[in-house]
């Protein structure tokens, strides 16, 4: 099986001389059908999914098996050797999601759902657990040590107007790198900001938060900065820059992980403990840390599931109101 694609993933699959749609299909069509399944989920997820078909099919090469269709025997194996590779339980399933995906755009059952693969998986989180290794939030008082260290440049300004406006809309970092000048607009107090693509939004309805100027952080003051600096009056609001303080273009969401970085180690902290979703998870744990409730966080940060919402909360205050407090 071949996996090519340009921003997306389009799957041509051919085995044993048959082609998966029939050649009196015109190409146009075809490509057409691809680029439909290429739509279904984010590009980010393609692109994982061709890496781990990618590994898969290398790893099959070297075992003389067949990738496609493989058998669940050999998607166990490859299993087995993941795990012993040392990577994590997620990584995992996510090689399995990528295989079955495969599969099942080349017509053929996907590993993923028979018994034989489904017990190496549950083998797989039972051995070596499913925890996933938490990057640390970036606080309100993190970020305001990390803003007072911003150069009063171009540059400077940008990396401002992210870390303040980030922390405050508990973006993720693919959400502020797509958001344009005309998403933002000003009420009193604060902006309204439409977010028009999220991970929790693949189709694209579009969710509407509050930004709060505030006194401290003031992120819409940092934006409005930026924006008179780089002279940017419509398009992205974020974009690249050169030494020199030129526009390059689009931000990628590394980027975003790179700066929060960057920023961490020059306020002291160690920047292995910090990602791009740090400024996320900092506002929510900033938000708990004050008390709020997670609906009303619910309303900034816009998770679906406030199942995982509370987890940020339960580690916020573990030790407030701790049931000790009296006798320990």
């Amino acid at each position: 099986m071949t996996l090519i694609g340009g921003n997306g993933m389009n799957a041509v699959t051919q085995h044993q001389g048959r082609a998966t749609l029939a050649q009196t299909v015109p190409d146009h069509i075809r490509q057409a059908a691809f680029d439909l399944q290429q739509g279904a989920l984010s590009p980010a997820t393609w692109k994982a999914y061709r890496s781990d078909w990618r590994a898969f099919s290398e790893w099959c090469d070297r075992q003389a098996v067949q990738a496609i269709p493989a058998s669940p025997e050999t998607v166990a194996a490859y299993i087995a050797s993941q795990m012993h590779r040392g990577r994590k339980a997620a990584s995992i399933a996510r090689s399995v999601a990528a295989i079955s995906c495969a599969h099942e755009t080349a017509g053929h059952l996907p590993p993923g759902k028979t018994k034989i693969v489904q017990n190496a998986m549950a083998s797989v989180r039972r051995t070596i657990g499913t925890a996933q290794t938490k990057k640390a939030p970036a606080t309100a008082d993190k970020i305001a040590a990390m803003l007072a260290l911003c150069p009063d440049t171009v540059k400077g300004k940008r990396d401002r107007a992210i870390l303040s406006l980030g922390f405050a809309g508990a973006f993720r970092r693919s959400e502020l790198v797509a958001l344009n000048v005309s998403d933002i607009q000003e009420m009193e107090g604060g902006a309204k900001v439409t977010i028009r693509r999220s991970k929790t939004d693949q189709e694209g309805a579009g969710q509407t938060i509050g930004i709060l100027e505030g006194s401290r952080l003031r992120p819409l003051s940092s934006v409005k900065a930026w924006l008179g600096a780089a002279q940017i009056t419509d398009g992205l609001l974020f974009q690249r820059l050169s030494k020199s303080g030129k526009l390059l273009g689009p931000m990628t969401p590394d980027a975003i992980a790179v700066l929060v970085k960057d920023y961490a180690k020059r306020a002291g902290l160690d920047p292995a403990q910090f990602s791009g979703h740090s400024l996320r998870a900092g506002f929510i744990t900033s938000g708990a840390e004050a008390g709020n409730d997670a609906l009303r966080i619910a309303e900034v940060s816009r998770h679906k599931s406030l199942d995982v919402l509370r987890g940020y909360v339960r580690r916020a205050n573990l030790l407030k109101d701790h049931p000790g407090a009296s006798f320990m």
